[in-house]
């Protein structure tokens, strides 16, 4: 056994448009049958938040946790896991004014590994102002002042060819930052 470390583990596509429903009490109740403690989640978009000692790497939590759903649901839903350190990075490296502006403004797309700049060269950043993006560590920083339904921009940055062999999974900025209090108290 390792050191404990506290992970949250973000999930793509459940309980969205009545799709892929996993109950909050249910995705605790899985987490726990892996072994981990200390578990909470965060909304019904699928966020959790996990100790667990056993050393495994945040892919092979991810999958685990994919083939649970999977075995208890009946579907398969991609899962990111991500330790708590990295996610206070990726919200202290925020490179827009996250505290002046309002969550549903600024949102962080997490992606299943490093994004380099090239998969983005097509996109016209200029056509999509004032909307912008920048990169981080397997992180797409999002500013979308109308928010993502109205978002051109996030269409453009999640095209199956730029996101081609990643998992990418977006949450507000109000997401993020709960997840680094949760991870961290």
């Amino acid at each position: 056994m390792t050191k404990p470390k506290t992970y949250a583990a973000l999930l793509r596509g459940i309980n969205v448009g009545g799709r892929h429903k996993v109950p909050m009490a249910d995705l605790r109740s899985l987490l726990e049958d892996l072994g981990h403690t200390d578990v909470r989640t965060y909304l019904q978009s699928g966020n959790a938040v996990f100790t667990t000692d056993t050393g495994a790497s945040e892919e092979t939590l991810g999958t685990a946790l994919g083939d649970a759903i999977e075995a208890r649901f009946g579907f398969r839903v991609d899962c990111l896991v991500r330790d708590g350190d990295y996610l206070a990075a990726v919200a202290d490296a925020c490179p827009f004014p996250a505290a002046e502006l309002e969550g549903k403004q600024l949102h962080a797309i997490y992606y299943s590994a490093p994004v380099d700049a090239a998969r983005f060269a097509a996109i016209d950043r200029a056509a999509h102002l004032p909307e912008d993006f920048a990169l981080g560590d397997r992180v797409l920083y999002l500013y979308a002042p109308g928010g993502l339904g109205t978002s051109k921009l996030v269409e453009a940055v999640s095209r199956p060819s730029v996101v081609k062999g990643l998992v990418a999974t977006a949450r507000n900025w109000n997401t993020v930052v709960k997840l680094v209090e949760m991870t961290h108290d």
